[in-house]
């Protein structure tokens, strides 16, 4: 009886051990294995991943009616799945695509989450970042920008947020796909910008105390709303719409990263609050936060009173040690940085002397100037941990999970797979460097394409993205 009132716990305690006690048995199961067998084990399945996602863009289940007003999402979840993997779509299938998501398009501006359905932030921001995705003349023309910036400012309420429809609820999330929307498509002005960070975090002069109204919680992560319970797509949506009005210094960023890298669990994965389980979307979430702290070091140490030149980070075998690491060869039969750079910096270069000549006059590209600043910190987190979370626990044999014991879906395929791409890059001292082979886990095979952690679309996508827009 004395042994079994010990073994008990409440129901949260009870849920957490049963679920590390599964990521434990899979870890020991596979670390049993002969090193060739362990090897497979470690390997992502790119081409049954591509298969599943591939055929979902053709036909879902007739269960999935219940996601009829997300279909934008579906799209973008898919999409950006096939684009991490280094894949895309035949041409028929992208017309579709397109066709589609431009009747998702509402006549006065923004897109709903299916054709004649209300536009609203949330499916305005899935449809903008599928049709970056897929790229090209026809996927981005097809947006009408100048009817979406009248509908972003139709959003707008006097706090300085955004409403996510009409006559909707006002929060976060709202502020962030309004913000990061109007940035990737070059139309961020003053107009939108007011009060934003005012609405999202209002601080004393010590930022170390929150007046009463702000969305950054006493635990320094950020709530969806005042007086709501600090949670990890919050937290990305707050930061990240603070890096893209240039306010982040406003955040209190030591409590932030405290915060953080708190939630990354003993399994290796991240959980999305405080006393929750781990659970595979957060590799995203949580982990872009800790990629874009990284690249705010300077006003990380400024508020930790520490020098520019401090460097914070997780120190593991595969840090990035210094910068002469650079020029590292890669494992046997990879592709060489050189190799895999050279496109993406055509296209950076390209960008670079047409946003000199046809940017907007405020110039407000926040989110292109911050993907160029190098990150000046070590991971804030233990990426190969994560990394073993998500090949071991999440990767099934077509598609990703929440954690063992559940089934695969698209959402976190997406996210798992923007996660993976989070851990093997956050080495890097910029953005358009290639991971070393020992920043991998299992084959350099296993690489999938970077991605921008403020926006989550792959990086030579928002390139694109980018000259084209600074033309148009």
């Amino acid at each position: 009886m004395a042994r079994e009132n010990l073994m008990k716990g409440t129901t949260s305690q009870e849920d957490q051990w049963m679920v590390q006690n599964q990521c434990f048995r899979l870890y020991d199961i596979v670390y049993r294995l002969p090193p060739h067998a362990q090897s497979i084990k470690f390997e992502v399945l790119r081409e049954n991943h591509i298969e599943y996602l591939t055929e979902s863009l053709k036909q879902l289940g007739r269960n999935f009616c219940v996601l009829d007003a997300n279909r934008p999402w579906l799209c973008y979840w898919i999409i950006q799945s096939i684009a991490l993997l280094g894949d895309c779509v035949d041409d028929k299938l992208e017309n579709g695509f397109i066709d589609f998501l431009s009747r998702c398009q509402d006549q006065d501006g923004g897109y709903g989450g299916g054709p004649g359905q209300m536009p609203h932030l949330a499916t305005t921001y899935a449809a903008v970042n599928a049709l970056i995705t897929v790229g090209g003349q026809n996927s981005l023309s097809s947006i009408n920008r100048e009817k979406l910036y009248d509908f972003l400012l139709r959003m707008k309420v006097a706090s300085g947020g955004f409403r996510m429809h009409d006559g909707g609820e006002v929060d976060v999330r709202a502020c962030y796909t309004a913000i990061s929307v109007a940035s990737v498509l070059n139309i961020l002005d003053d107009r939108l910008i007011q009060n934003v960070g005012d609405y999202i975090v209002r601080f004393t002069e010590d930022i170390h105390v929150a007046t009463f109204y702000s969305c950054q919680t006493y635990e320094g992560g950020i709530a969806g709303e005042p007086f709501s319970e600090a949670h990890g797509g919050h937290t990305f949506c707050g930061l990240a719409a603070m890096v893209l009005i240039n306010e982040a210094d406003r955040l209190n960023l030591p409590g932030l990263l405290n915060w953080v890298v708190f939630r990354q669990g003993i399994e290796g994965g991240f959980q999305g609050r405080t006393n929750k389980l781990v659970d595979g979307c957060y590799s995203f979430w949580q982990g872009a936060v800790a990629a874009i702290i990284q690249r705010l070091h300077v006003t990380v140490n400024k508020q930790l009173g520490l020098p520019d030149t401090f460097e914070l980070g997780c120190s593991t075998e595969s840090g990035n040690e210094s910068s002469d690491n650079d020029g590292e060869e890669v494992s046997e039969g990879s592709s060489s940085p050189a190799d895999i750079s050279e496109p993406t910096k055509g296209v950076q270069q390209g960008f670079l002397s047409l946003k000199r000549q046809y940017f907007c006059c405020n110039g407000l590209n926040n989110g292109y100037d911050f993907i160029k600043r190098p990150t000046g910190m070590k991971p804030l987190f233990n990426s190969m941990a994560l990394q073993q979370y998500i090949l071991l626990c999440t990767q099934e044999e077509a598609g990703f999970r929440d954690k063992p014991g559940k089934r695969r879906d698209h959402y976190h395929t997406c996210y798992v797979l923007s996660g993976l791409s989070v851990c093997q890059h956050c080495n890097e001292r910029d953005a358009d460097s290639p991971p070393l082979s020992r920043d991998v886990m299992g084959p350099y095979s296993n690489m999938v394409e970077p991605v921008h952690p403020l926006h989550n679309i792959v990086l030579d996508k928002y390139y694109e993205a980018q000259m084209f827009f600074a033309r148009a």
